[in-house]
């Protein structure tokens, strides 16, 4: 006599659709709630001309060019010589501004490094781009 197995076809098994839907529901939730940080950095925005007309005396003017090279009032000056050369002007005209005119292709660490020091001498600061071709 011999036996028949019946083959089961039935297996336990782990239904995953459940499983797989609250995982979305959770990736969804993480990326609609997570903030996300704001970078901070210098304002290349140009100032508003309402008030324009002024009595403020003109601006001390420092240039910084494609190659680096640093100017004040249009004479080239060594980048360490920067605040020594303001100093002596400032104390001439103590309520005097800086106007920082930065050249597309110059270096940023070098505009920073000028920008730190102005701002950390209290020197009234207003940067702009320097919109010239190089010629």
């Amino acid at each position: 006599m011999r036996r028949r197995f019946r083959k089961r076809d039935d297996q336990a098994g782990v239904n995953m659709t459940a499983m797989l839907d609250i995982a979305f529901i959770l990736l969804i939730f993480f990326i609609v709630s997570m903030t996300f940080p704001t970078e901070e950095g210098i304002d290349w925005r140009q100032p508003d001309a309402t008030g324009a007309i002024c009595d403020c005396p003109i601006p001390i003017l420092v240039q910084i060019d494609g190659d680096n090279q640093v100017f004040v009032d249009r004479d080239r000056i060594d980048i360490d010589r920067l605040m020594a050369v303001l100093d002596r002007i400032l104390a001439e005209e103590p309520n005097n501004a800086v106007l920082l005119e930065v050249h597309d292709e110059s270096s940023h660490g070098v505009v920073v490094r000028i920008w730190d020091e102005l701002t950390a001498n209290r020197i009234p600061t207003s940067l702009q781009r320097a919109w010239e071709a190089d010629t």
